[in-house]
């Protein structure tokens, strides 16, 4: 099975994107790789070079990172570390690829500290830069050992569906109840049946995976604000949404994924349109 890449910078957000990953790590049966990045770029300067040490300091804390949550890992899932230096989303991108990774999970909000801590910032460039999908997840949320509700936005535009595939293979490892709700900016019917004609192809797509679902509509001028709510108001998980292109309106496209994935507090499932993803 395909490794899940997790981006560590020490943070206590970054941390917590660790222990989330286990138990997606145990359900599907596939390794851990903790990444970190060293942004270190030699200059001319007076003072000496100190990124050995910063290296050699994060050697250790991964050594002891690996120690502790070995004995949360089921039989036969491994967890190792690797260094990369440069652009921190530019590096989780190339080792993604190496390593034919299944996702690529981070933490959402960093927190200042020991040193520069980089995933709250980098958060949504990683989503941006990313081939796979991406899990971005804030610090405080509450980790189950399963994924009981996955949300799943459906806009007026055929790359919403680009998802399916990759969340009903999610939902059917953890026997999530898929609920897709069809996303509305105007009260106009001529406009909502375009989403709405995508959101039926969807309930159609998952009852033929055989995946429990639920089918629903939202009408808001904040489409992101409107997602949220609705999470919320359901106990969603996980919600998955497309990045770049979900409507031409500019719903959930670019600032409004962006703000989806700050503002978010359950795990944001992130994919590209015109890619496939499988498992």
């Amino acid at each position: 099975m395909r490794p899940i890449v997790v981006g560590v910078d020490f943070s206590s957000s970054s941390i917590h994107a660790i222990e989330y990953s286990i138990p997606i790590a145990n359900k599907m049966g596939t390794d851990i790789i903790l990444a970190w990045v060293d942004k270190f770029t030699p200059t001319e300067s007076i003072y000496p070079d100190t990124s050995n040490d910063t290296r050699n300091e994060a050697k250790k804390r991964f050594t002891a990172l690996i120690i502790q949550y070995k004995k949360e890992l089921a039989e036969g899932i491994k967890m190792e570390y690797k260094l990369r230096k440069g652009k921190i989303y530019h590096e989780l991108e190339i080792l993604a690829k190496n390593v034919n990774a299944m996702m690529i999970i981070a933490g959402s909000h960093g927190l200042s500290g020991y040193e520069e801590y980089w995933m709250g910032s980098n958060a949504y460039k990683i989503v941006t830069y990313a081939s796979c999908p991406v899990i971005t997840v804030r610090f405080d949320f509450t980790i189950n050992d399963n994924i009981d509700k996955i949300l799943v936005p459906i806009a007026g535009y055929p790359e919403t569906l680009q998802k399916l595939p990759f969340i009903a293979k999610l939902a059917k490892v953890f026997n999530s109840e898929v609920h897709i709700i069809a996303t509305h900016y105007s009260n106009l019917k001529s406009i909502q049946r375009i989403a709405g004609k995508y959101g039926n192809q969807a309930v159609q797509y998952f009852k033929g995976q055989k995946i429990r679902n639920i089918y629903d509509d939202i009408v808001s001028e904040d489409i992101t604000k409107g997602v949220l709510s609705y999470a919320t108001a359901i106990g969603a998980d996980l919600i998955g949404i497309m990045t770049d292109q979900e409507t031409p309106a500019n719903i959930l496209l670019g600032p409004h994924s962006q703000q989806l994935i700050n503002q978010s507090p359950q795990p944001v499932l992130s994919m590209h349109p015109q890619e496939h993803f499988c498992l």
